[in-house]
């Protein structure tokens, strides 16, 4: 048998065996059980294709590449080529990911500064052997677009919002002089406190930077802190939010209303999930505006649709970003894992989310050149 054939079969053999595997799956987002594993049958003609196809990737691809370079190459189109949310996780990388409490929010590893001479914002605070600085980025190097959005007309906490995601999620920056986009995961922790605020007029902002296990607790705590008999309105401020936890929108959607559907979700796999709110009759009379734009996504959009559809609060901004799915990793038993969608948020009057976003009652977009306290106030 030529060693040709020993590989052909190896990998025949091995694509076998991940067809076949029991994988147990674990929760990205925090709630719900674990599917009943099921094993697929093998399309054998597609299987056949894919080894003949190795086979000339790994005899005439101009750079010589190893076995399982080319498997990993294999995996992760596999996955990433499903939607722009799942991927395979290397070992290395799954273990970054469940070092943080899901729902956290994180950036990059160094900050934009504006520089006033060549009206371009540029890499700061950048540290040397970091993992950006191993990609190739300096202090002093100027970034024209994050994930496709240019910069030049953005003002401070738009481009910061540009930066902010869920820890472990990619974003792709495009530095000056150069045409080739440059890949970083989110891995630095941010603060996400919740800030409020209470303006001249005794509106109480509350700024929610992503919905995390206490979130529902901590918005409660706030109202009754600030709570005075002249508090007119308390805004939710959403914008930038990446998400988080579900379970979290759903328990600070239910502060605020005593009766009716949250949210659904449909999976294909595990069937679909109602939640609905409790009777309550706390902060039933108080005043409530939610404020959302082109960054706020997944589980802000959940609560952002349910306050909105129920005419309990007045939603004022952008249309919110579109990702309208739940996500679940499945361990792999090499220490890797896959990061993949399993099912869609629906809204309670049954709009899928995914790909359309939520609409507010009021468009009312932030400028560049408006400063946040008067945006804030004249909303």
């Amino acid at each position: 048998m030529t060693p040709r054939n020993n590989i052909y079969r190896a990998v025949f053999a091995s694509l076998l065996l991940c067809w076949g595997h029991t994988l147990v799956a674990a929760p990205l987002s925090g709630w719900g059980e674990n599917p009943p594993s099921r094993s697929a049958e093998v399309p054998i003609e597609s299987i056949q294709q894919f080894v003949q196809i190795y086979g000339i990737v790994r005899d005439n691809y101009v750079e010589k590449k190893s076995d399982d370079a080319l498997f990993q190459q294999s995996i992760k189109g596999l996955v990433s080529g499903l939607d722009p949310y799942s991927r395979y996780l290397s070992a290395e990388e799954y273990r970054q990911l469940i070092q943080y409490t899901e729902g956290d929010l994180a950036s990059v590893d160094f900050n934009l500064g504006f520089d006033q001479h060549s009206k371009l914002w540029k890499v700061q605070d950048l540290k040397t052997g970091s993992d950006s600085n191993k990609l190739g980025l300096k202090n002093g190097q100027a970034i024209l677009k994050i994930d496709n959005q240019e910069l030049k007309s953005l003002n401070q906490d738009q481009v910061q919002g540009l930066l902010y995601g869920s820890i472990g999620s990619t974003v792709q920056i495009l530095p000056e002089n150069t045409t080739s986009t440059v890949i970083l995961v989110r891995n630095k922790k941010v603060e996400t406190d919740i800030e409020p605020v209470l303006l001249s007029n005794q509106v109480l902002v509350l700024k929610v930077k992503v919905f995390q296990q206490d979130t529902a607790n901590e918005i409660k705590r706030l109202i009754e802190e600030f709570g005075s008999p002249r508090l007119k309105a308390v805004v939710l401020d959403l914008r930038n939010n990446p998400g988080g936890l579900l379970s979290a929108a759903v328990e600070s959607a239910d502060l605020f209303l005593n009766q009716g559907l949250i949210v659904t979700t449909k999976s294909r796999s595990e069937g679909g999930q109602q939640f609905q709110a409790l009777p309550s009759k706390e902060f039933q009379n108080l005043k409530l505006g939610v404020l959302i734009n082109r960054r706020s996504a997944s589980a802000a959009e959940v609560f952002a649709a349910a306050l909105k559809e129920h005419k309990r609060a007045w939603v004022v901004g952008e249309t919110s970003y579109g990702k309208g799915v739940v996500q679940k990793l499945f361990p792999l038993p090499n220490g890797a894992a896959l990061q993949m969608t399993v099912s869609h948020y629906y809204t309670p009057n049954g709009l899928m989310i995914e790909g359309q976003g939520i609409q507010p009652n009021q468009s009312y977009a932030l400028q560049p050149e408006m400063k946040e306290e008067y945006y804030l106030d004249h909303m």
